[in-house]
């Protein structure tokens, strides 16, 4: 018995803790409770340690992330094979002599006396046994994720891989965007043909190291992932063959939906915490959210006193931060002094905050800003350290109206003031108090920030970058949700009904929102149809059109942050034209019936809309022998990805003359290399499109770029960084073919200017000297030439004027919507 007094000390019991589970934070706390002397045991259900790293696939290379979080812990731990960490824990156990109870699974816990005595745990065997404190730190294993969709439970649907080498020569689907999916689909692709599904259109949550093996695999001959793709079922091949694919998987994806011929389907879908066995114990849960884990303090103990949940259960699935936690509630329970391991980290980010200490700024964030209260403070911590806190003075401009930028702001204190323009044109200014959040527009859709914000009087601000935000988008079913309705709630007031009261638009979205993901060329709805609802575009583009004389003829195009699909409910009539994704598009969708209902309850807001039907209506029929001659241009455009470019570059080959000027100065400006190719694309009628960057609203590019080298500036050109280190991830991202891997030229002793009027230096395309083509290539694009008083040099360059740089939104006619 240690001479530490323990928490509870006047509590008779067998034990100061009893731990169960074995994973990496129950073997750091029964390593640190045996060094500390107390009495203690470790229960474990299988006949092994760890059973969730055990259950990893063979060879897998385990991680030791996050980096820069130091190990604290009495068991060693560093990154590599799974064999190798098993087999030092085991080592150490015996070496420590680690009281560890094996086929011990504990089916109850409960407190004694009222809740004032010991902890009582019986094990499924009918042992019992009682402690003073218990650490719960069982995982989430037992409650795996199904792909939820007919044929998820045929025999080859499995939901664990344990030996890849098991399978070869199959065609197998791997459906997952976390580690475990994404390390069974590189084990499998060696002697199988594997795709991976994800959901989404990037790898949010998974390590480093993973994702850049994954994407170096992608799109070779034996591994393609396929982003934003769904399961829409999975049928069974009756009659199928020995060694013949024995399933079709019916998925949609960006081009719509498809069917694959497959031998296997493995899906990595993560776990959900076990709530009923959990709550069992007594420990209680912040909401109904399948996925949302025990609500915990920072020492790690739940509602119950004295019954301490770390590791994934606690919502840290992290190895390196669970042995850091199981270390460190076992001192807090023996009464020990105890500093988290990232409390100087986050002791530096808070600085701003003055002596304030980290719990202090942690719970002034919880308790001031709502969409963090679904989430643990722990989870709060690891948040954090992702994002920034700032202290801008009074009048600072946080972002400007048409800036680029992604980042996402929550207020925890003042307030900010957005800079807007009321309907008669006059400047007005609404003040946004603490509490609230802005920035997901260019978050979620990638447009431009379509207001100037600017610091209030004690303003302090959390931003957060981009991908920081997605990965608790995708992990918090709460923070998700939150996101979707202030949306929804700004899109209405903003595009939709300025003259509604809260009340109203309360009322509109009363019946909740559906939200919905098109493939490219896919209808939202068609002519003719019945009205479901209202969208709201929150990402992507959509083209309205209509059959005339016998054609499909495209009448305008509508971008994120706009809506479609008022007109039907105004009237009460069928759909009167279709509308179309032009390129992948997210609608939010508000249902029929509060629709109508609050359009009955404001007649001022029905007015209004009927007014700009009205205004629609008469615009479309006024177009429509233009539209007819115009309309096959316009898909072509579409069908080239313009519905997704912010600028692109046009040649009208009409007044082209092929002097390849444009490419030439493009060169001369970039070193030597030039971002753009003339002659290469697709032509319609005169228009050609060359292959140069679109500057697209969310670049292909700059998702799962490592080193985070590729950003939009304050104008919206789509800029590759210095610090690119060659991956080519971009490269093989970009769907247009517009990024190549390049060596940095010499300069040249001349450019194209000074030799064509002066005769001065080399003649184009002549350098100083030769340069070594094996030298690291980095990834090169078109720029805009950023930084150039003068434009694009490819469209200075043009004497023609064929060249032109055009916003599509422009370009092609954007009306309302007829629907």
């Amino acid at each position: 018995m240690s001479n530490l007094k323990p928490m509870f000390a006047d509590v008779q019991a067998e034990l100061d803790i009893a731990i169960v589970g074995s994973g990496p934070a129950g073997l750091s706390a029964a390593s640190r409770a045996q060094k500390l002397g107390c009495s203690y045991v470790l229960f474990e259900g299988e006949s092994h340690a760890s059973d969730t790293i055990y259950k990893y696939q063979k060879g897998k290379h385990v991680m030791a992330e996050p980096g820069f979080l130091p190990l604290r812990s009495g068991m060693q731990f560093e990154a590599g094979k799974r064999e190798h960490i098993l087999g030092t824990w085991d080592k150490q156990l015996a070496e420590q002599r680690v009281n560890i109870q094996y086929k011990k699974k504990v089916a109850s816990i409960i407190k004694l006396n009222d809740g004032a005595g010991p902890f009582e745990l019986e094990c499924e065997d009918g042992s019992k046994t009682t402690a003073r404190t218990v650490i719960l730190g069982i995982g989430l294993q037992g409650n795996i994720r199904k792909i939820g969709t007919e044929g998820d439970d045929l025999p080859t649907v499995q939901y664990t891989l344990s030996d890849p080498d098991e399978f070869q020569n199959e065609t197998i689907i791997v459906i997952g965007a976390g580690d475990a999916a994404i390390e069974n689909a590189l084990g499998l692709m060696k002697k199988n043909k594997v795709f991976l599904v994800n959901r989404r259109e990037e790898f949010a949550r998974c390590k480093e190291g993973n994702l850049s093996q994954i994407l170096a695999a992608d799109s070779g001959e034996d591994l393609k992932i396929l982003y934003n793709t769904s399961t829409t079922r999975i049928e069974e091949i009756s009659d199928a063959k020995d060694g013949e694919p024995c399933m079709n998987y019916v998925f949609k994806g960006p081009d719509g939906e498809q069917t694959m011929p497959v031998h296997r389907i493995i899906a990595r879908l993560g776990a959900t915490p076990p709530r009923t066995l959990v709550e069992g114990f007594g420990v209680q849960f912040p909401n109904n959210d399948p996925s949302a884990v025990p609500a915990l303090s920072e020492t790690y103990e739940s509602n119950v006193p004295g019954l301490f949940i770390v590791g994934a259960l606690g919502g840290y699935p992290l190895i390196k931060q669970a042995m850091n936690q199981g270390y460190e509630v076992v001192d807090t329970i023996m009464g020990l002094p105890v500093v988290p391991a990232d409390e100087p980290l986050l002791a530096e980010k808070f600085k701003p905050m003055g002596d304030r200490s980290v719990s202090e700024v942690l719970n002034l964030i919880q308790s001031n800003v709502p969409i963090f209260s679904g989430i643990t403070k722990l989870q709060l911590r690891e948040f954090m350290l992702e994002s920034a806190l700032l202290k801008p003075g009074k009048g600072q401009i946080v972002f400007k109206k048409n800036d680029y930028t992604s980042t996402f702001f929550s207020i925890v204190e003042g307030s900010v003031d957005i800079d807007l323009v009321d309907k008669n044109g006059k400047p007005l200014v609404i003040n946004l108090a603490k509490g609230n959040y802005f920035g997901e527009m260019g978050l979620i859709s990638g447009r431009r920030r379509t207001a100037t914000i600017r610091a209030g009087e004690g303003c302090v601000l959390v931003e957060t970058p981009r991908k920081a935000m997605l990965k608790l988008i995708a992990s918090v079913e709460s923070v998700r949700k939150t996101i979707d309705e202030t949306f929804v709630r700004r899109a209405i007031a903003t595009y939709l009904a300025p003259p509604l009261d809260n009340a109203a638009i309360n009322e509109l979205l009363s019946d909740g929102i559906d939200v919905r993901r098109y493939a490219k060329g896919e209808a939202l709805f068609k002519d003719g149809d019945a009205a479901d609802g209202l969208y709201l575009i929150r990402r992507g583009s959509v083209a309205i059109s209509k059959v005339i004389k016998d054609k499909d003829v495209v009448l305008s195009y509508v971008s994120a942050g706009n809506y479609v699909g008022e007109m039907a409910l105004l009237n009460n009539n069928p759909r009167s034209a279709t509308v179309t994704a032009s390129v992948f598009t997210e609608a939010l969708v508000l249902p029929v019936a509060p629709v109508q209902r609050v359009l009955a309850a404001n007649p001022d807001w029905k007015a209004v809309l009927q007014a700009q039907a009205s205004k629609r209506v008469k615009s479309n029929v006024f177009r429509e022998d233009e539209a007819f001659r115009d309309s096959d241009l316009i898909r072509f455009l579409m069908q080239e990805g313009l519905g997704e470019a912010t600028d692109a570059l046009i040649i009208d080959e009409s007044l082209c003359v092929q002097c390849d000027n444009c490419e030439t100065a493009c060169a001369d400006t970039h070193d030597g290399t030039s971002r753009l190719d003339r002659s290469a694309g697709p032509t319609f009628q005169n228009i050609h499109i060359p292959t140069s960057c679109r500057h697209c609203e969310h670049p292909h590019c700059m998702k799962d770029c490592p080193p985070d080298a590729i950003r939009r500036n304050e104008h919206g050109e789509v800029m590759i960084a210095d610090s690119c280190i060659g991956c080519g991830n971009c490269q093989r991202n970009c769907p247009y073919g517009v990024i190549q891997m390049a060596v940095k030229a010499p300069p040249k002793k001349g450019n194209l200017l000074t030799w064509l009027l002066f005769g001065l230096g080399d003649k184009p395309g002549e350098r100083e000297a030769a340069y070594d083509p094996n030298a690291i290539k980095k990834a090169v694009k078109c720029d805009m030439c950023a930084g150039s008083t003068g434009g694009p040099a490819c469209v200075r360059a043009c004497p023609t004027g064929a060249a032109i740089r055009i916003s599509p939104e422009k370009y092609l006619v954007k009306q309302g919507e007829p629907g």
